[in-house]
């Protein structure tokens, strides 16, 4: 471990002395060695403890950068797995981190536009910030024809905060491959590499506004979800710039019941808003926390989701798509075996792994669970059940899935939040068989043969040039094949296989020889049965079950 990584855990360690938490320096192994240090700091003689644990935590974990408010903003939304108090002190980090000076906000905006006045741009810039988050800071403003819009600016020196922590994270992940018995297994570098991907996208304004762009397209013509349309004109790599919008917080819960919304219809449309963007469009908005989500109440009975903040964004392909709608139907149904086998083929597990007995496993991970009411089960608890049961089969963790998964658990938390009687599986189950349907079915099929006919026009024509030119390679001697691993694995199999029926045949054979030679040997044999010596009986019979044996394994391949 390099000498500034050790200086950052000791500054760690005394940021969270500094909000006297000193419960979490004892829970934390890689603190722990450094706890002694805790008990020098001065902050330990200057702060009390007087002030709620919840708020110190926020305190700290604002002070600690950006990547740490990040990970109070995921925890803010479990508050099946907080207590009360350090939820809501959280939850404050979602949009109230402190501002940057007001000043500050004004020069980053004239240096995006250099030489061009802003008075030429925008009637009104408000100086007070909107909104500010871990990575960027909102300002309300008006265009020269009256629009109101809002202006995204990065903070400053953002990227050499995002840089130091991440630099951490890697060698701390490096260090967890090495020495963690779990490491290889859960792939910590991989998923630090996902997770610095998606804090640099964040930088990049450019790209959140194409983002946003993407899901406005998807949800076009959807009484769902509403984006605000992106001003690409005053977009800049550091500077974005959209419509404004009006609604109220998905967090006020008291406003929301204030003007009657359907809380039972809005939270089951959270629901199918991420079903429909995992499934249906293969990219979803990964970063939907309370802070980034606001209602339109004009139509309580049908109340719109208005989405903010598209930094974080995730994609899923055709095979992951697939894969997961065919789990989760699974599971809906408790069919364990299909679970366990879908595993299997995905690569998740290892090919050698019994299925009978990764069935078992999962049944006894499961059936408890699933024996409580729907609307009681928590996705979380499933998943934690499962990470713990796949220790035993040595299952990887899937770095492409970390958004997936976790935006799942802020929906969840979400809605229960919202109507904490959600049954998320009844909600989710119809979407899943309708894309399976639609995915699967003979309209999918005529749908995947219009789209390919274009491209088999192109190549057809091509087809006997193509096998004529694969004919005289073969003739040749210069054709070349390519192996996949699994086909190596299988190839190899097959060679052992082959050459355990060989030994057993040879082996019965010389057994049966073994036999005839000493029924040969008249008068040599010590014991007979039958007028035969009782040895050749007993090679005989052994090398007649050798025989039998190999050419039955030979009928089954």
């Amino acid at each position: 471990m390099k000498l500034r990584h050790i200086f950052r855990l000791i500054q760690i360690n005394h940021v969270l002395s500094k909000h006297r938490l000193d419960e979490f320096i004892q829970a934390t192994h890689l603190l722990r060695p450094l706890r002694f240090l805790s008990y020098l700091s001065p902050y330990r003689w200057t702060h009390s403890t007087d002030t709620p644990r919840g708020e110190r935590l926020r305190l700290a974990l604002e002070d600690l950068g950006p990547i740490f408010v990040k990970f109070g903003q995921i925890l803010s939304t479990r508050r099946d797995l907080l207590a009360d108090d350090i939820a809501d002190s959280l939850a404050n980090l979602q949009d109230k981190v402190a501002p940057f000076p007001n000043e500050q906000a004004l020069e980053l905006i004239q240096q995006a536009y250099g030489e061009q006045s802003l008075d030429a741009l925008f009637s009104q810039i408000d100086e007070q910030p909107l909104a500010s988050a871990s990575i960027a800071q909102v300002h309300a403003a008006k265009l020269i024809d009256g629009s109101d819009v809002i202006i995204k600016i990065v903070r400053p020196n953002i990227e050499r905060q995002i840089r130091r922590d991440v630099e951490l994270l890697h060698t701390l992940a490096g260090l967890a491959h090495r020495f963690w018995s779990d490491g290889r297994r859960l792939r910590p570098r991989e998923v630090v590499t996902e997770i610095e991907k998606n804090l640099y996208d964040e930088l990049d304004m450019m790209r959140e506004a194409a983002s946003a762009s993407q899901l406005r397209r998807n949800f076009e013509n959807s009484d769902l979800l509403y984006v605000p349309e992106i001003n690409w004109q005053l977009t800049k790599t550091n500077l974005l710039v959209q419509e404004r919008i009006y609604g109220v917080p998905i967090g006020d819960i008291a406003q929301l019941k204030a003007n009657n919304v359907n809380m039972e219809k809005l939270a089951e449309n959270g629901v199918e808003i991420f079903f429909t963007q995992a499934f249906k469009h293969g990219f979803f908005h990964a970063d939907m926390h309370p802070g980034n989500i606001m209602v339109d109440v004009n139509d309580p009975e049908n109340p719109q989701y208005i989405a903010v903040d598209f930094g974080i964004m995730g994609t899923l392909s055709p095979e992951d798509q697939s894969y997961l709608a065919d789990n989760f139907l699974a599971f809906f149904k408790s069919d364990y075996r299909r679970v366990a086998e879908l595993h299997v083929q995905s690569g998740w597990v290892p090919a050698d792994t019994r299925i009978d007995e990764f069935e078992a496993a999962i049944r006894s991970v499961c059936e408890p669970i699933f024996a409580k009411p729907l609307n009681e089960i928590s996705f979380g608890q499933v998943l934690l059940r499962l990470f713990q049961t796949a220790r035993r089969f040595n299952m990887e963790v899937q770095p492409q899935l970390v958004l997936l998964q976790k935006t799942l658990l802020n929906i969840e938390g979400l809605g229960r939040q919202l109507y904490p009687e959600l049954d998320l599986w009844k909600t989710a189950k119809p979407i899943l068989e309708q894309w399976m349907q639609e995915k699967m079915g003979w309209q999918a099929a005529l749908n995947n043969i219009k789209k390919e006919i274009p491209n088999w026009a192109e190549t057809l024509p091509k087809l006997p040039s193509l096998i004529n030119d694969i004919a005289q390679q073969a003739q040749d001697g210069s054709l070349k094949m390519q192996l996949s691993s699994h086909d190596l694995k299988q190839l190899k199999q097959e060679v052992r296989d082959a050459s355990y029926r060989s030994a057993t045949a040879i082996s019965g054979a010389a057994f049966i020889i073994g036999a005839a030679v000493i029924k040969g040997l008249d008068g040599y044999a010590p014991s007979m049965f039958a007028g035969i010596p009782v040895l050749s009986w007993i090679f005989g019979l052994w090398g007649g079950i050798l025989l039998y044996s190999s050419l039955t394994k030979l009928s089954n391949k």
